[in-house]
């Protein structure tokens, strides 16, 4: 207890009042995940107002054996930024290092700390002609640090890719308070292991990330999008194919629905329309782009698409926005899906992947057989078939709580889920990471190999074990769940 009390006194003291606080009032809205699913404790809420600083904390959790949680905005959907119960733990916010320490329009790249706030990223750019190719429902709260962190996908992953993909230099901390300082971009570096690479997606359990520069493109001069009526995924993925022949990059997303989950965001909007007369078994929303210089001719290029997936039987009706507003429309239903599931009751929600060729077959193969295998639930699938990533959600039989489902049927649910998109040679965590929902699945379905490269790289890198443990991947003696 008394080394316990020298490190509140030396982390208090290092950060002062503005960077330490264990008032309760203050700690509270923090330690409970976006999903509700975990609420833990914690010794105090850092917030450091520096990569210096961090770096002086966590040599000070080091020396006294803390362990750290590290936080962004607080929006991920598997528990990874959330203490565990014993209050032992310290939560690093990172919320206070928000600045973009430089935008370079003509190099087209931006410097971050892990703090700010993606959809201020996106105003910054555009205020510079530029753009962020990046976004998601939770960007007026995710945190640069927590997308690289957890290797953020989102919409636009079909031509640009996940964070990986735009993570062009990284900062972090390492577990030792060494800064491990990789911010400046080089298109060619053969010394050896992309380090950055090891860093993104690892869940702050290799290293606080505290800075990052991602790569921006040209801003958008016009874009069309594209909302059809297909009967199933078989011929949405054979538009896919059709769009992606005829106009190639500027294909920039490809979302799919159900029937279903059209009708439910329609009960929850109510100003909301159907895009499309009749009913239809899928719906596609197709978004196609164009940069300054080539949006000239534009519409009859999209035209001439979708005339085409007419001619050849691959939708059964289509209508392309008229203006921003309509396509800001048709994506609003879209992005409505989720909180509109939720209004309708408890589900278990799955954010899976499969091989894009594969995963048609997969969807019409999961959904009765998930159906059957669990009367009186209703499973759903809806989201990015570009790329092979699928929101599948399993709502609960009618009248059972969230808690009631968490605490019964649940948890077999998921492992079904998760075994048949095992047996697709997919994986069980698309784009939302591992965090503490997923650790028991990983190290039950995880290839082994990868499993015990990924052990050695965090006791090489983390030996005691003190950087979020309890997610991703444990130590030898760590338990398999938290």
């Amino acid at each position: 207890m008394e080394d316990l009390a020298r490190f509140l006194d030396e982390a208090a003291a290092l950060l002062g009042p503005r960077g330490w606080t264990q008032d309760p009032d203050l700690v509270e809205p923090w330690l409970t995940d976006w999903r509700g699913r975990y609420h833990g404790r914690t010794l105090a809420l850092a917030s450091p107002a520096s990569t210096e600083e961090v770096s002086a904390l966590v040599r000070l959790c080091a020396k006294h054996g803390v362990a750290i949680v590290p936080q962004g905005g607080n929006s991920g959907m598997s528990g990874g930024a959330t203490p565990d119960e014993s209050g032992s733990q310290l939560l690093l916010s990172l919320r206070r290092m928000n600045s973009l320490r430089k935008l370079d329009a003509e190099g087209r790249q931006a410097v971050c700390d892990a703090g700010l706030i993606l959809e201020n990223l996106h105003n910054a750019a555009e205020d510079a002609g530029l753009r962020f190719p990046l976004t998601l429902g939770g960007k007026g709260s995710a945190t640069i640090g927590g997308l690289v962190s957890t290797n953020a996908g989102g919409t636009q992953v079909i031509r640009h890719g996940s964070m990986r993909s735009l993570v062009l230099g990284i900062e972090a901390v390492l577990a030792d308070g060494s800064i491990f300082d990789a911010l400046t971009p080089l298109k060619k570096d053969n010394r050896g292991f992309d380090l950055k690479q090891l860093l993104i997606g690892s869940e702050g359990t290799l290293g606080i990330v505290t800075a990052a520069t991602l790569r921006l493109v040209p801003a958008l001069a016009d874009r069309i999008v594209v909302w059809a009526g297909v009967p199933d995924l078989h011929v949405a993925r054979s538009l896919l194919l059709h769009c992606e022949n005829l106009v190639g990059d500027s294909l920039e997303g490809f979302e799919v629905l159900q029937a279903t989950s059209l009708h439910a965001v329609l009960d929850h909007l109510p100003d909301a329309r159907a895009p499309l007369q009749g009913e239809h078994a899928w719906h596609v929303l197709v978004e196609v782009v164009a940069q300054r210089g080539d949006e000239e001719g534009l519409q009859e290029r999209v035209e001439a698409m979708v005339a085409s997936a007419f001619e050849a039987g691959l939708v059964e009706d289509a209508v392309l926005s008229a203006n921003e507003a309509q396509a800001r429309a048709f994506w609003l239903i879209r992005d409505s899906i989720a909180p509109a599931e939720r209004a309708k009751g408890a589900a278990v929600q799955h954010d899976v992947s499969v091989p894009v060729e594969r995963m048609p077959t997969f969807v019409h193969h999961a959904v009765p057989l998930v159906q059957a295998e669990f009367p009186g639930t209703h499973a759903l699938a809806f989201g990015h078939l570009g790329d092979g990533n699928v929101h599948f959600h399993v709502l609960a039989p009618t009248g059972m709580s969230q808690r009631e489902y968490d605490s019964d049927i649940g948890p077999r649910v998921s492992a079904r889920v998760h075994d048949l998109v095992t047996e697709y040679g997919g994986s069980i965590s698309a784009e939302h990471g591992i965090g503490r929902s997923k650790r028991a699945e990983l190290e039950r379905l995880g290839d082994p190999v990868s499993l015990a490269m990924m052990r050695r790289v965090k006791k090489a890198l983390d030996p005691a074990g003190i950087l979020n443990p309890g997610k991703l991947v444990a130590l030898a003696q760590e338990p398999a769940s938290a």
